[in-house]
């Protein structure tokens, strides 16, 4: 089945301690984008920070090095530049993936998609503010016009998934992926971003970005294990204050997170062929007995190279069940990860029991220089469940 329908056919002084028990994270009701949980949110997602924390400045010069070759335009290159068959493998996968969900890709053009794109995005964010919708018709219809990424997913004559992109000097900004009830954890939110693959790689397009909100497991094992996509900037409070009923009031920290299309880490993690290295890692961040966040001390992780940080296991159940201990892991988080990134250290992946992976600048260099097998620790379970 054709993936694409372009012919308009269709804390505390205790040790940190890791999660209790492996997560099961399923694929994102909301991937990218000020969104969270309800779809693949491009909008970023949820958090939670006490007003007035004292957090130190994340606000560094340059975030992303777009790798765009010198005088192109919105990053674009000729797609013979890209190594030899990767554009037909790349269309290939995501025809395969669509045909596996059982869905075909529409580039939507006409008000009437514009409206039932909307309408979706509204079922899957439920934005608050009178009625307002969370993205209007007039809106999608101009950023198709322009060249934008606007492509809703169909099961006959239904739309069960809207992913909006947005045109940038990079390349694309994929912006808010919204999924309907029913179709997330299915491998819908995986076609749809290997169809947002394709679609680039056609165009010469070479790079992805889009954010998400860090504290949730399953956004962040998608994004960084099964997509291969690399976390490049933790950003506080990055949308503002947001109104839609999963983000409200609820400060909306994100990961920018940049996806190189043709690189060679996307097509290892695509391939099932990497998984992050954890051997010598020291907790920076863990989880206390209640469930809440524990920071280790200056002096155990003062010379780690490379180091975990957790999240909780469901931090949107949590904010339901119990608001107050869900509130900490917003400022925990941002002081141990945003913190750890804002002084040089990247996070080379995400494991399945819920840890970041972080290393600092020089152990990813002599990682570089002293090439080895990587190794996921025991008990860090790397199957699939999308």
């Amino acid at each position: 089945m054709s993936t694409e329908m372009t012919a308009r056919a269709a804390t505390g002084p205790t040790e940190p301690t890791g999660p209790t028990g492996p997560t099961e994270p399923t694929e994102p009701t909301g991937l990218t984008g000020p969104a969270g949980p309800a779809g693949t949110a491009e909008t970023g997602g949820s958090g939670d920070l006490g007003p007035g924390e004292a957090v130190r400045s994340m606000s560094s010069g340059a975030v992303v090095d777009a790798g765009a070759p010198a005088g192109s335009w919105l990053g674009r290159r000729d797609p013979a530049d890209f190594p030899a068959g990767l554009v037909a493998e790349a269309q290939a996968t995501a025809d395969a993936a669509a045909e596996a969900v059982g869905v075909c890709f529409v580039e939507y053009r006409s008000i009437a998609e514009m409206n039932e794109a909307a309408g979706l995005l509204d079922r899957v964010w439920r934005p608050g503010g009178g009625g307002s919708p969370l993205v209007t018709a007039a809106l999608l219809k101009v950023l198709a016009h322009c060249g934008s990424y606007v492509v809703g997913a169909h099961r006959q004559d239904r739309v069960v998934g809207v992913c909006l992109g947005l045109l940038a000097d990079f390349g694309l900004h994929s912006h808010i992926t919204g999924i309907e009830d029913g179709w997330r954890g299915g491998g819908l939110g995986r076609a749809l971003k290997l169809h947002q693959r394709a679609w680039c790689l056609r165009r010469g397009i070479g790079a992805v970005t889009w954010t998400y909100d860090p504290l949730v497991s399953r956004n962040a094992y998608f994004n960084l294990a099964k997509l291969g996509a690399v976390a490049v900037q933790y950003h506080p409070d990055y949308y503002g204050e947001m109104a839609d009923e999963r983000n409200v009031g609820i400060p909306s920290d994100r990961l920018l997170v940049r996806w190189d299309l043709a690189g060679p880490h996307t097509r290892a993690v695509l391939s099932g062929d990497f998984t992050p290295a954890t051997d010598d890692a020291v907790v920076a961040l863990g989880v206390g007995p209640d469930g809440g966040p524990v920071i280790a001390g200056a002096d155990r992780v003062r010379g780690a190279g490379r180091l975990l940080t957790a999240v909780p296991r469901d931090v949107e159940e949590l904010r339901v069940r119990d608001p107050a201990l869900a509130a900490r892991w917003r400022p925990a988080l941002r002081e141990v990860l945003g913190g750890l990134l804002a002084d040089g250290a990247r996070i080379t992946g995400f494991t399945r029991d819920g840890w970041y992976v972080v290393e600092r600048p020089e152990q990813s260099e002599q990682m570089r220089q002293t090439p080895r097998t990587q190794h996921i620790a025991p008990g860090h379970n790397q199957e699939d469940h999308s």
